[in-house]
């Protein structure tokens, strides 16, 4: 997905998110999603920039498995951080990554403040904490349901939903790239329908 898509749909100029950053914890939740863990579906909550204000609205549930390492050792790009936070994705609570691209801290409990927040009925307390926290903060949430289903946050509300599986042929390029306009219905969905038909 290129930087443009997300500055549009994260607000990255007025919230100074790092696009790469949250393309790569993308690909992470995605990948969790698709995989799961020792055979069976997990889900996980990521929180991306602001990392100051998300520790102050948060606190460990564990001991932090994080804590006391390096960042050079925790950058998101390494190979083996990667494998690292899929595993600790098991563990309840929510990682906080930096604007940097640095796992900061895992197993975190996110403060949750309810108002004001409206989330579909069905989704449970990951998904009000995601809303929580990008309400209050100006982080970007991103959420990993038990169900492959991978949500993007943005001040209170989802503003994406990515099915895995879709997603990986968009990324291999088993879709045809053609001319799009946005339309919005009254719910606020965004429908993409093709210009030169």
């Amino acid at each position: 997905m290129s930087g443009d898509v997300f500055r549009d749909i994260c607000c990255a100029e007025k919230r100074g998110i790092n696009t790469e950053v949250l393309e790569q914890i993308l690909y992470i939740a995605v990948e969790i999603a698709r995989e799961g863990r020792e055979g069976r579906k997990i889900g996980t909550l990521f929180t991306v920039g602001d990392e100051l204000a998300v520790m102050e609205h948060s606190r460990p549930l564990v001991l932090d498995p994080l804590f006391g390492h390096p960042n050079e050792k925790k950058q998101i790009t390494l190979h083996d951080v990667r494998e690292t936070i899929k595993e600790l994705a098991q563990l309840d609570g929510a990682f906080v990554i930096s604007n940097d691209g640095i796992a900061i801290s895992a197993a975190r409990y996110i403060d949750v403040l309810s108002d004001g927040v409206k989330i579909p009925l069905g989704l449970g307390s990951r998904h009000m904490a995601a809303a929580s926290i990008t309400r209050r903060t100006s982080a970007v949430a991103i959420v990993v349901s038990e169900s492959s289903m991978v949500r993007v946050f943005d001040e209170g509300k989802i503003i994406s939903e990515i099915l895995p599986e879709i997603w990986m042929m968009r990324k291999h390029g088993l879709f045809m790239n053609m001319p799009t306009a946005k339309e919005r219905s009254t719910e606020d969905i965004v429908v993409r329908t093709r210009t030169d038909m």
